[in-house]
């Protein structure tokens, strides 16, 4: 019965973290339509909350899916489970490589020439926008092999 409340609560952080991505990825089209000013309005103020409680909970995805896959390790789920801790790992590996430095160079700007903020965030809003596609993709894959782990029992 432990493993089926696991199971269950598992299910629920991924698929909230996959919603983070999903969003991204639905605003990415008008989003890269925006002039600078409108562009940097709109991003240094929608995600305020998605730095804190998104990473809160995808840190607690990794770790309930990891735990998953330990308890499974002898079970017919075990290799999708485990697929699917290494695809959760690597989509915060891209989002730490792609992500988290434009935030870093876009936070220096803010800090040091605010008046250059439309300017900062339009030369590096493909590689903000694309990273955080790159990292939905991987989530997305996890939670799709965490679904089948669980469904092939």
């Amino acid at each position: 019965m432990h493993l089926l409340v696991l199971r269950f609560i598992t299910l629920v952080l991924v698929a909230l973290g996959l919603t983070m991505g999903t969003a991204h990825l639905l605003e990415l089209p008008p989003k890269m339509q925006y002039d600078a000013v409108m562009y940097a309005a709109v991003t240094s103020t929608l995600y305020r909350l998605f730095g804190s409680v998104g990473a809160f909970i995808q840190v607690a995805s990794i770790l309930a899916v990891a735990i998953l896959a330990f308890l499974v390790r002898f079970r017919p789920a075990f290799r999708l489970t485990l697929f699917a801790t290494l695809s959760l790992i690597f989509s915060l590996i891209l989002w730490f490589a792609l992500v988290a430095p434009v935030n870093a160079e876009w936070l220096q700007v803010i800090e040091s020439t605010p008046e250059f903020v439309p300017k900062a965030y339009l030369q590096l809003r493909d590689r903000w926008e694309y990273g955080h596609v790159a990292a939905f993709i991987a989530w997305f894959c996890g939670f799709c092999l965490l679904v089948l782990s669980v469904l092939i029992e």
